[in-house]
């Protein structure tokens, strides 16, 4: 079986992940657009699982900006430690969380800029935040979307940026909310760092039966 042109790759790639995910739960626990934005901030270097072990803790000290601010930065240091680099990440969240309030009426504001324009909040977050709690198409992409895009020959690009461009190109707009929570969910469960060499996971034989040698990525 000849590997597959990449119009055929793209259509694998997203009928197998509309069959396998056909509903997207998202992976970080919260109540509404502010804790969703701190938990996504949490999980930079981070897990899904640890931070939605941390936040409970922290959102039941303070779950709004207003409440957050009275924390010093030392306690939500103190909360946040097993999340990693909590000395940049409990600066970031007390100050985002007085430019919400001096700012933004204690809003989380619904536009890119405005968002990354906040301490400790990068295009991914802001794209997670966009597209989870507002509904705004994005594709966030992070290091595990790098890796499977590469895999699967839907990009060629050097870092997260190229990536994400690459890929809002191939798949519909009205997908992109979906198909990045489908990405990171196939990566979990099939396509891991170190469980498949861009050899072993059912997308990948797919795409490339002939591929004799491990996919080398290139890093972001």
């Amino acid at each position: 079986m000849d590997n597959l042109k990449k119009a055929e790759r793209v259509e694998l790639v997203f009928r197998t992940l509309q069959q396998l995910y056909p509903t997207t739960p998202i992976p970080l626990d919260h109540s509404d657009p502010y804790t969703l934005l701190i938990a996504v901030l949490l999980s930079a270097q981070c897990t899904d699982e640890r931070v939605n072990q941390v936040t409970p803790a922290l959102f039941a000290a303070a779950n709004t900006p207003q409440s957050m601010v009275k924390l010093s930065v030392e306690t939500i240091r103190s909360i946040i430690r097993p999340c990693g680099l909590s000395p940049q990440k409990s600066a970031a969240i007390h100050r985002l969380s007085e430019l919400l309030i001096e700012k933004h009426n204690a809003e989380v504001p619904q536009s890119f800029a405005e968002l990354e324009a906040l301490p400790g909040v990068g295009h991914k977050t802001a794209s997670v935040v966009m597209a989870q709690a507002f509904g705004v198409p994005a594709f966030p992409v992070d290091t595990h979307i790098h890796r499977l895009a590469q895999r699967w020959g839907l990009t060629r690009g050097g870092n997260v940026s190229e990536t994400e461009r690459d890929l809002k190109r191939l798949f519909p707009r009205e997908s992109w909310n979906k198909l990045h929570l489908q990405f990171i969910f196939y990566g979990r469960e099939y396509c891991t760092a170190r469980g498949c060499d861009g050899r072993v996971c059912p997308l990948c034989r797919s795409c490339y039966p002939n591929r004799k040698h491990p996919k080398k990525v290139n890093k972001p």
